[in-house]
Parts: structure tokens; sequence; C-alpha cells
């Protein structure tokens, strides 16, 4: 049974219901394609089948890992960029305290997340090296190649960190790679080093990799049940691979209705949260969406706002602007926290109309009152909907929104899988960095600046 529902009853008058329902035929077909691995990108299909596939093994494995690192250090570094983290922070940070980075270690628990190698900032790494000074930590490196230059760059500086920290026999054992399993130059290093290693199978991309050690290791090191997470997705799994119709298939109502709109002039999607911890939920999904459709001059754009903060900025554009936008809102029925509103005496900022009454049930007004707002003012809406946020959820709703990318890509005939756009700026980065091969390009760009 999976808690996570569709609601378009917001698209009429935008898109006919017709429209929406024309993609089933085409869908099932797709649908088809992935589970027969008969489609584009069909040597990437390995996520599909992973929440079936994470054995008792495996999970005792990474809680053993987990609970070691959690003994020995306070901060525990991931390094990796793009779906080699951003699946990972997506979940801890939907979980975690909304300021565990102001607790101590007693409070917690467990040690405090941290990231990098998702940037090429001085700035960043140094000030977390003055962290790091100061603290134990351990840390996971995440990359397939170990090539990747955002990772690859931190890792060198932090891999020394920690062996001038705590010399090499010790830093070792607090260090986990996260690899190809028989190639690359951070395959290479881990086995010459002794590193603990886990392994990035072949057939699963770095955006859909949420459901194997990737995300798995660093959401257990945070202390969360990756056991109920991997069951989400699994019960997740058993419907939208087996449902075939969009009435009973989530992930078929959500790719049919955000290509409808498409189809109707309206090539980008706003993704709308109500609470600021699932911030990195969009991020992750800007990601998923924007890598897997933006090709061939095609495919909906993906963006996020984060209400009610941004109604007192982006909520302008929203109501008045360029009408070529849609919003999908990510609804939380109950929070995990209970806080009501004071009554004052004297009333003076006028609130005591809402004394007594849950902050969430505010915030839930004001999501529906925006909501409606913007369906005046010509901007379509639909809503996903929790009961709540904790493990399974976050399970079906990751896998839910991976198995809806890949229908949507297939609907705009583009391969899902791949992200050829994204080799531009490195060959054009390494070429003004002087690397070798690279010089005739050198010389062309440096002429251009």
């Amino acid at each position: 049974m999976i808690d996570l529902k569709v609601n378009i009853d917001k698209l009429e008058g935008f898109v006919s219901k017709e429209s929406i329902y024309s993609f089933e035929k085409q869908l099932v077909l797709h649908q088809g394609s992935l589970l027969d691995k008969t489609g584009k990108g069909n040597d990437f299909l390995g996520w599909i089948t992973l929440p079936d596939e994470i054995d008792e093994a495996m999970l005792t494995s990474l809680e053993k890992d987990a609970h070691e690192i959690a003994a020995k250090a306070d901060i525990y570094v991931v390094i990796g960029i793009g779906g080699s983290y951003l699946g990972a922070r997506a979940v801890i940070e939907a979980l975690q305290h909304n300021f565990a980075g102001l607790q101590g270690k007693s409070d917690r628990k467990t040690p405090l997340v941290v990231y990098a190698g998702n940037n090429i900032s001085e700035d960043y790494l140094a000030d977390l090296i003055d962290i790091l000074d100061k603290r134990d930590y351990a840390l996971t490196v995440i990359s397939k190649s170990g090539t990747t230059t955002e990772p690859a760059i931190a890792f060198r500086i932090l891999r020394r960190h920690l062996e001038q920290k705590y010399g090499r026999d010790e830093a070792r054992k607090r260090i986990i790679a996260i690899t190809d399993g028989s190639k690359g130059a951070l395959k290479k290093l881990a086995d010459s080093e002794g590193y603990k290693t886990y392994v990035v199978p072949d057939d699963v991309g770095g955006r859909y990799s949420v459901l194997t050690p990737v995300g798995l290791l660093p959401v257990a090191v945070a202390g969360f049940d990756i056991r109920a997470f991997v069951q989400g997705a699994r019960a997740m799994k058993e419907v939208i691979t087996s449902a075939r119709t969009i009435d009973d298939n989530p992930a078929f109502k959500y790719a049919a209705a955000r290509n409808a709109l498409y189809a109707a002039g309206k090539p980008i999607e706003i993704m709308v949260n109500y609470q600021p911890s699932l911030i990195y939920i969009t991020e992750w999904w800007k990601q998923l969406y924007g890598e897997s459709e933006g090709k061939q001059n095609r495919g909906i754009f993906p963006a996020g706002v984060s209400f009610t903060t941004d109604l007192h900025s982006m909520g302008q554009y929203v109501q008045e602007g360029l009408r070529v936008i849609f919003e999908t809102v990510l609804s939380i029925e109950k929070p995990k926290r209970e806080l009501s509103v004071p009554r004052e005496a004297d009333d003076a900022d006028g609130l005591n109309f809402v004394s007594g009454r849950r902050i969430h049930e505010v915030n839930r007004q004001a999501e529906l009152g925006t909501l409606l707002a913007h369906v005046d003012g010509n901007v379509p809406n639909m809503v996903i909907s929790l009961p709540r946020v904790d493990e399974n959820t976050l399970g079906q709703l990751l896998y839910f929104y991976e198995f809806a990318c890949a229908l949507s890509g297939y609907i705009l005939d583009v391969n899902p899988f791949d992200q050829p756009g994204v080799e531009a700026y490195k060959r054009n980065m390494f070429a003004l960095l002087g690397k070798p091969g690279f010089e005739e390009q050198t010389a062309v760009l440096r002429s251009r600046i």
C-alpha cells in the first residue's frame, strides 16, 4: 500500500481531461519498455529493480559501517556532486532536526553530515577545513570514475588533511569509497590504500542512485532507518510498475499531466514546498528532471520555490508574470512537531484570531489560499500529497519521481539516462586550465575572453 497521491483537479480549465488521458496508451508502452529494457538508455535501467535487490547482507553491512563511523566521528563528510550527494542530502535534510548543525552530538546521537566536492569554491573548502581541524571526522567519497573535477579536488585535499591529522593508517580507516566495481582512478586508489568500498552498479546513473550505497550509507550514518526507506520504495515500485491506467498509477498521472501542460504552452514547472526541510527534495528533483529531459531543444524546465518564504519574492512573478508556468505542490498533511500560536492580552499584532491554533494549520491555509490565488491568476496547479515525512514515505516519493521521470522522458522522445550536454563546460574548463591535449582549444577560447 502506498500513501502518495497525485491530485490534478486544479488543472481543469487549463488542459482537458481528454488531453491528459490521451497519454495513457503511450504510457503503458513506455512502462513496458522500461521493464523489458527495450527503450532508450536501456543500459542504465538497473535502478528500476533496486528496491527488490537490496538484500539483508547489504543492509547489515551499511548499518555496521554507519555505527562504526558514528562511534569515531562527530562530523561525516560526503564528497560528491549531482546525484552522488543530492539524494542522500534530500532524505537527510527532510528527516533531521532543522537546526542539526547547532546541536551537539549528544543531542543528535549521530555525526553531523556535511558535504564537499559539490562546488569548486576555495572559501568553502577552506572554511570546512577550519571546522575539521577541531573535530573528529570521517568521510565517504562517491564517484564512479574518481576523476570528476569537483569531488576529485575535494578528496585530494581532505585525504591529505585526514592523513596529516590522524596518520595514514588511521586515515584509511576513516575513508569509504563508493565507486566503480572494477575500474577507474578511485577504484585503483581505494584498492591500493585499503579503503572500504561499495559499488555503484554499472547500470545505475548518478541521479537514479539514491537506493544504492550512494544514498543509503549517508542516510544510515545520519541515524535514519534505511530499511523503512527501501520498503517505501518497494511499495511504490509494486504499484507503478504494474498498474496500467492513469487513475491507478500515480507516476502515469504525473507524467501525463505535466506533458499535457507542456503541449499546452507551459514549459516551466515550479515545484512548491511549504517546509524548509524539503528544499533539497526540490534540488534533487531539479537535477533528476533537468538532466533527464533537457536535451534536443526540448523538455520542461524544473524550478523550485519554498513557500511561504518565496511568496514574498517569487510569488509576485507566479501571480502576475508570464503565463508559461505551472506549479506542482508537494503537500504534507501532518508535521513532525506540535506548536500553537499563543494568545496575547493586547492583541497588538491582530493575531488573536489564530491563537490556540497549530502553526501547521496556519501554514495549511496559506497553502490552500495560495493554490487558489495562483489558479485564479491562470497558473495551473497539481498536488502531490504525503500524510507525513518519514523514511517510508520518502522512499515512496523518490522512487515515484524516478519512474515518472523516465516515463516523461520517453514521452518527449529523449533518452532520460544520458547527459551529453554537461560535457561542454568541462571541455572549456580543461582547455582554459591548460590540460594536456586541449592546446588548440585553449588558444581559441582565450581569444574569445
